[in-house]
């Protein structure tokens, strides 16, 4: 659960814990304010996008771990073993990751947003080269949804919806 933000140049006690009865009910509209950013409804399109986008990306990258774990599994020729299961490992890792990324996200957690532009950089440096080596339709595949995701990152109601922090614990 995350707390609206402080403002350092208001006091630290709102009026009705000096004493002063009615007068925070203001504060609490502002508290409900800031929460109401984050209801479901008020949820831009372009998150929903970029959260399908990257969810989108898991799964394949999960079916992509599928396929090279059954190669393994069959003795397909490997050089090394332990560098086929060291990158299986990777590959589940990474979609681990990207289905984090895409959940909170959706949420509107402000880390993801980071970790979505990676991702999406990280899928153009795969995509352009095999859309200029020759393969048209994988290529645009992973350049599209891409630049689509960078495009809505960077989108103002977006930025403003993936404005949410953790929030934690007091520590004592």
């Amino acid at each position: 659960m995350s707390r609206p933000p402080v403002n350092p140049a208001q006091p630290a006690f709102g009026p009705e814990e000096n004493g002063e009865p009615g007068a925070g009910a203001g504060a609490a509209r502002a508290a409900g304010a800031a929460g109401a950013a984050h209801s479901a409804g008020a949820r831009p399109p372009g998150i929903k996008i970029v959260s399908l986008v990257v969810v989108a990306e898991a799964l394949t990258l999960l079916g992509a771990a599928a396929v090279y774990g059954y190669q393994l599994a069959i003795g397909a020729p490997v050089a090394s073993f332990a560098g086929a299961v060291f990158t299986l490992v990777l590959l589940l890792g990474f979609s681990a990751w990207l289905f984090a990324t895409g959940l909170f996200l959706f949420r509107g957690y402000r880390w993801t947003r980071a970790a979505a532009l990676v991702a999406q950089l990280f899928v153009l440096t795969i995509g352009v080269p095999t859309l200029t080596g020759g393969l048209v339709l994988p290529g645009l595949a992973m350049v599209l949804p891409a630049l689509a995701g960078i495009v809505f990152l960077f989108d103002k109601k977006v930025i403003a919806f993936a404005s949410r922090t953790g929030g934690s614990a007091p520590v004592l």
